[in-house]
């Protein structure tokens, strides 16, 4: 087994629940030759704009957008990616996307470069640190921590038809004047709620949030589905926040890091207070209306 020494430690996540796609794209890129932009690249690529909230906090939310724009948004942020997408297609097809990943895969192994794939251990996006040809199988980690062993044949055919993987395969010639320019475009437009999605997304997920948690009863304020969501895109916020302020953005980093401490409070609410009281929803309702006017407030200077 041919396998790189990769964990989740150095990748920050103040939750436990960062969006697993950000999560394995920000490791990846730390692992790599260019993991100067391993903390950007979750703001450059755009997810650390995004929201999507289902009304009854499916944690599926995270998951319904169009993976095939994947390589557009990472290239936005000054990195090339070899990708392959093949989702919800027959067999035949799915095993001609896995034949044409595997020997590419492994050529990034032998960069030293993990590769972002999704349903890695559970139906999420985690990391392929390793192979073995004799063995037929890849090393995995998977984004809840563990490390271990995977079939090839089972690479998109595990618990969902859905061939996902992402290679990282260089640096572009992008400068970081644009770079910082056209990520401030793709945060207006995920703010703006510009993809196609039957969630609310963008702001718009704030109201569905604070419905939640004002509504009399508290049933879906008290589940573990609020922790995740809140969990989820809390944890992006850090991200925009440090994008900011590296790039002397002063007055977007100072709203994005009362932002990222709203979030952040308000999931530490959830974890440690009793939801069903209406005072501590009360308190969380508060908490994200403080970060939605944040939120509004860089809109329009984005705009």
């Amino acid at each position: 087994m041919k396998k790189l020494d990769i964990t989740w430690n150095e990748t920050f996540d103040s939750t436990g629940y960062l969006f697993s796609f950000a999560k394995a794209l920000s490791c990846a890129v730390k692992n790599s030759p260019y993991s100067d932009l391993a903390e950007d690249i979750v703001a450059s690529s755009g997810f650390a704009f995004r929201m999507w909230i289902a009304a009854d906090l499916c944690p599926s939310e995270t998951s319904i957008w169009d993976f095939g724009r994947q390589p557009e948004w990472i290239q936005n942020g000054g990195l090339a990616v070899t990708h392959i997408n093949c989702c919800w297609q027959p067999e035949n097809v799915l095993n001609d996307g896995r034949n044409e990943a595997l020997p590419k895969i492994k050529a990034s192994i032998d960069r030293g470069i993990p590769v972002v794939a999704w349903d890695i251990g559970v139906p999420e996006w985690g990391l392929i640190t390793g192979y073995d040809d004799e063995t037929q199988k890849f090393a995995t980690l998977c984004i809840n921590g563990a490390a271990d062993e995977m079939d090839y044949s089972r690479l998109g055919n595990r618990e969902m038809p859905m061939l996902n993987v992402v290679i990282l395969t260089g640096r572009t010639d992008k400068t970081q004047a644009d770079i910082v320019a056209d990520t401030k475009a793709l945060a207006k437009t995920h703010l703006s709620g510009g993809e196609p999605c039957e969630n609310a997304q963008g702001l718009a997920a704030y109201e569905c949030l604070i419905e939640i948690l004002e509504r009399e009863d508290p049933a879906l304020a008290a589940s573990w589905n609020l922790e995740y969501a809140l969990g989820t895109f809390g944890a992006l916020k850090w991200y925009a926040w440090k994008f900011f302020e590296k790039y002397g953005e002063t007055e977007l980093a100072g709203l994005y890091k009362t932002v990222y401490e709203s979030w952040q409070q308000t999931f530490e609410l959830k974890k440690t207070a009793d939801m069903s009281s209406a005072e501590n929803r009360n308190a969380a309702s508060e908490l994200l209306k403080k970060a939605r006017e944040c939120e509004n407030a860089a809109l329009q200077i984005l705009s």
